[in-house]
């Protein structure tokens, strides 16, 4: 088991990946990764996306990240590398950025793309129905995962190249993996837990 939180920490060594930086939770993603190793970076440019081998979508504001997407004129490229294959690892709000199909996002919301499921926004409710838990997620093993939802999305519908990673225990969908791509409806970045981020990393290896 030391042996495996070890090599873990290493996962990220000698990769260089990206946390868009426009809005949300940017500085934890960056210390969840570099504590693997990687070399992370904010993203806040074309220039800097070309840079990276993979990419973090922070939790925030779904609809006011989209909004910048477009006016930092990040969209356009963010989703040709999407669709050529760069792994992106999103966390609630990046989870809907990454969804193909949004449910009660406001009136203009686009996403991104790229999962194919359908993710209905505020899920939970609002804030004061933020909670926390501790999740099975079999592909990582134990112990749970200590998952904390904050205005939180849900998978509602999953395509069928869509491998379920994690469920609530009424069904709700909150993790989700499609090749190069891995959405939770949580924040395992707040707790300090890394084995989402790893997974992320070796697919970054996998893709590089």
């Amino acid at each position: 088991m030391a042996g495996e939180s070890g090599a873990r920490l290493t996962v990220g060594a000698g990769l260089t990946v990206g946390v868009l930086a426009l809005q949300g939770d940017v500085r934890e993603h960056v210390a969840a990764l570099r504590a693997l190793g990687a070399r992370a970076v904010p993203v806040r440019r074309t220039s800097e996306l070309d840079a990276v081998s993979g990419l973090v979508l922070p939790g925030g504001e779904s609809s006011v990240i989209d909004k910048l997407l477009r006016r930092f004129e990040l969209r356009d490229p963010l989703r040709a590398r999407i669709a050529d294959g760069l792994p992106v690892y999103g966390t609630c709000a990046g989870l809907i950025l990454l969804a193909d199909r949004l449910v009660d996002g406001i009136a203009g919301q686009q996403t991104l793309g790229g999962l194919d499921v359908t993710v209905r926004r505020n899920a939970f409710g609002g804030q004061n129905e933020s909670f926390e838990t501790a999740l099975d997620v079999p592909a990582l093993g134990a112990p749970p995962v200590p998952a904390t939802f904050i205005r939180a999305p849900a998978v509602v519908e999953a395509g069928a190249g869509v491998d379920v990673l994690a469920a609530l225990p009424d069904g709700r969908i909150v993790a989700v993996e499609q090749g190069p791509l891995l959405g939770t409806a949580f924040h395992p970045e707040v707790d300090g837990e890394l084995r989402f981020h790893a997974r992320f990393l070796e697919r970054v290896r996998a893709a590089a």
